[in-house]
């Protein structure tokens, strides 16, 4: 199975293992990872965030594997456009 495959079979519940597994070196029952298993771990949400999830993180790594770091811009925009509900001016209030 090439990478491409194996990623686009991640299901988003797998993921959440993956990544749960990636920050505390543990899957979601407790069994702790082994080293090998911590780092094909890492890899591989590494890679799900690059060809699947469309992240708003400041760092993320491209479909390349090149590190890409957003502006302070991009994500003041991201985050302005996910968090408002309505915009009212004052004669509407």
């Amino acid at each position: 199975m090439n990478v491409d495959s194996l990623v686009q079979n991640i299901t988003p519940e797998i993921f959440e293992r993956l990544q749960y597994g990636a920050a505390t070196g543990k899957w979601p029952d407790g069994t702790p990872l082994s080293e090998a298993q911590k780092e094909q771990t890492v890899q591989l949400v590494m890679l799900y965030q690059a060809k699947v999830v469309k992240s708003n993180e400041q760092f993320t790594i491209n479909e390349k594997g090149e590190m890409v770091q957003k502006s302070k811009r991009e994500l003041q925009q991201e985050f302005k456009a996910d968090n408002e509900i309505a915009r009212f001016s004052e004669n509407d209030l």
